[in-house]
């Protein structure tokens, strides 16, 4: 089983390019979205080709490879224009032995956390920085940071889970970070 985590496209039509080549390449069973997909928000900078109709465009001629969570950013109007759901708030995931609980980040956070078990993991965006935190019973939260608009570099980047290791890359493939869970 391999899953590729993506978050805070926030309507940059120049990241949801490499939608289609990430998915050739990587062959998931999914790519999880973690919201924000097509509006950049009051707080962020225009990201790199900002088109929302070219990014809505791409996701829905892929819109039987994703499962996705809803952002702060993402709206019923969306909805509406995307052919596939984005309005649930979280979802459970099974990733091997252990349970992700998957969200967006702005509801359920480290902060602000959703009912846990030891050893479950905690997946999100929103803050758009690459992490893996270790935090109560063995538990862990990560996050793939921002395909668009990055805050901790210069370079939009995944996450993906396979066999229990999970891998952050840049857009076009090269491997930033691992991490076996």
């Amino acid at each position: 089983m391999k899953y590729v985590f993506f978050s805070d496209l926030h309507g940059s039509a120049y990241a949801a390019r490499f939608l289609p080549e990430i998915d050739a390449k990587e062959c998931p069973e999914k790519i999880i979205l973690l919201g924000d997909l097509l509006y950049h928000g009051p707080r962020n900078d225009l990201p790199r080709d900002y088109d929302t109709k070219e990014v809505t465009s791409i996701l829905n001629s892929m819109k039987t490879r994703f499962l996705a969570v809803r952002g702060n950013c993402d709206a019923e109007v969306d909805q509406m224009v995307l052919e596939f759901p984005i309005m649930a708030d979280f979802m459970p995931l099974s990733l091997g032995s252990r349970t992700a609980f998957v969200t967006h980040g702005h509801l359920y956070n480290t902060d602000s956390l959703p009912p846990m078990n030891p050893g479950d993991l905690l997946i999100h965006g929103h803050t758009h920085l690459k992490l893996c935190v270790p935090f109560g019973n063995d538990n862990h939260y990560l996050n793939p940071g921002s395909a668009s608009i990055p805050k901790d570099d210069d370079f939009g980047s995944y996450m993906v889970w396979e066999d229990g290791i999970f891998t952050w890359k840049k857009l076009d493939g090269t491997v930033v970070k691992e991490e076996r869970l």
